[in-house]
C-alpha cells in the first residue's frame, strides 16, 4: 500500500503540488471553489437547453412537435388482399407482396417516369424538321423517262431536223440541233401490217419503178411484221438514209401492246450532219437494185 494515499502527502512532480499551478490556473483559489463554479454553469446550460426543447415542443416548431403534426401513414397494402392486416413489413418498413423484392427497384422507377413533367421530354424532330430524301432510284428514272418517250411518240413531234438533197442519194434528213448518244431522234412511222399484207403491198409497188420502196421488216413476240411508209406523209424518218457506219440505229418500242419503230442516236450528233442508219438489207436482189446498200 502506498504511503501516500494516506498521509496527505502529495509527489513533489503532482500538478496540484506545483506553485505555478496555483497562480496560473487556480489563481491562489480553492480548487473546491472552481469546482463548485463549473458544476453550476453545467446546470444552467443544462437547464437553458431543456426550457428552449420544451418550448418548441409547445410551438410546433420541434421534433416532437413535428411528430405531433405529421399525419399518421396508412398502414401498407398487400399485392393479394386489400386489408391493411394481411400486409407484412420488411426490414425497410414497407409491405412486401409476393415478388416485391424482385420487382421494387422496377416499380420506383415507373413511379419516377409518371412523376417526370411529359413536357420536359423532347425530340430532335421538335427543333428540325424532317427532310425526306428527294433522290430516286434506277426503276423510278427509267419509268419516268419511258413515260416521257411515250408521250412523245404519240405527239409526233419531229424537232431539229430538216430535208436535204444529196448528189447520187436523192433527199436525206439534216440535223439543226444536237442530239446526245441514246437521244429519241423520230420515229420510222407508216402503216403497220403483217407479212401477209405486206407481200401483197410490195409486189403492187414494184409494178411501178418510181414509186420506191419504204417497207421494213421486223419481228416482234415472235410475229412478223412490216411498217410501211411507203405513202408521203410529211413524216422524216421514211427518209434517213442508209450507211453501214451510221450514226443512228433503229429499235422496237411497245406502247400499249403496240410495236413502234424509232430511231436512236447511236453517238453524239452535231449541227448539220446527215441523219444515216443501216438498212440492214443483204439479199443479192436488193444489192442489184440498190447498189448503195453495200456501203
Amino acid at each position: 500500500i502506498s504511503a501516500y494515499r494516506y498521509s496527505g502527502i502529495y509527489p513533489p512532480l503532482q500538478a496540484v503540488n506545483c506553485v505555478s499551478y496555483f497562480k496560473v490556473t487556480c489563481q491562489g483559489k480553492a480548487i473546491s471553489e472552481l469546482r463548485k463554479k463549473r458544476e453550476e454553469e453545467r446546470k444552467k446550460n443544462g437547464n437553458s437547453k431543456r426550457e428552449q426543447g420544451r418550448l418548441l415542443s409547445r410551438t410546433g416548431t420541434g421534433r416532437e412537435g413535428l411528430r405531433a403534426q405529421a399525419p399518421a401513414k396508412a398502414p401498407p397494402m398487400n399485392a393479394d388482399t386489400t386489408s391493411p392486416a394481411a400486409a407484412t413489413p420488411t426490414s425497410s418498413g414497407r409491405a412486401a407482396g409476393p415478388g416485391m423484392q424482385a420487382t421494387g427497384k422496377r416499380k420506383s422507377y415507373k413511379r419516377f417516369l409518371k412523376a417526370k413533367d411529359p413536357s420536359q421530354n423532347r425530340k430532335v424532330t421538335d427543333y428540325l424538321a424532317v427532310r425526306r430524301s428527294t433522290r430516286k432510284n434506277r426503276g423510278e428514272l427509267r419509268a419516268e423517262a419511258r413515260i416521257r418517250l411515250n408521250e412523245l411518240i404519240k405527239s409526233g413531234k419531229e424537232e431539229g431536223m430538216r430535208v436535204g438533197i444529196f448528189d447520187g442519194k436523192g433527199r436525206g434528213v439534216i440535223t439543226t440541233r444536237p442530239f446526245r448518244r441514246g437521244d429519241y431522234v423520230v420515229e420510222y412511222h407508216g402503216d403497220l401490217i403483217n407479212l401477209a399484207d405486206a407481200k401483197k403491198r410490195e409486189a403492187r409497188y414494184a409494178e411501178d419503178p418510181d414509186t420506191g420502196c419504204y417497207m421494213y421488216y421486223f419481228h416482234y413476240l415472235s410475229k412478223g411484221y412490216c411498217v410501211d411508209a411507203t405513202k408521203e406523209t410529211g413524216r422524216l424518218g421514211r427518209l434517213i438514209n442508209h450507211s453501214k457506219s451510221g450514226n443512228c440505229q433503229t429499235k422496237l418500242h411497245p406502247i400499249d401492246g403496240v410495236p413502234h419503230l424509232i430511231v436512236i442516236a447511236t453517238r453524239d450528233i452535231e449541227v448539220g450532219e446527215e441523219l444515216l442508219y443501216d438498212y440492214g438489207d443483204r439479199s443479192k436482189a436488193s444489192l442489184e437494185a440498190y447498189p448503195w446498200l453495200k456501203y
